[in-house]
């Protein structure tokens, strides 16, 4: 298997993607890497979980997996956060992610 990204780790039940969160933003987007994590930007508020919980789904739907596989394993209140994507093909989503990350 080729290597994963820095942002990409297997870990317990899947891969671990490790994203750096900017809440309130103009719209849902990935913008690249800040440090060794996926940047996202998000147009929800950081507030009362909204954010936690739109970063899933945004996840989810960028890449084409059902939201009960992609939850938040670490970083609830953190702008760091760590996703657990679960039942997933991890060279099939690693080249995916380089893809949309430039």
């Amino acid at each position: 298997m080729a290597a994963l990204p820095a942002y990409l780790r297997t870990g317990k039940g899947g891969l671990e993607l490790l994203v750096h969160v900017q809440p309130g933003a103009k719209r849902s987007e990935i913008a690249g890497v800040h440090g060794d994590r996926l940047k996202i930007r998000l147009q929800a508020p950081p507030v009362e979980g909204k954010a936690n919980k739109a970063l899933t789904a945004f996840v989810a739907k960028l890449l084409g997996l059902p939201k009960r596989r992609v939850s938040l394993a670490a970083g609830e209140k953190s702008r760091d956060k760590t996703l657990l994507l679960a039942d997933v093909d991890h060279a099939a989503l690693s080249a995916q992610l380089q893809s949309l990350a430039g």
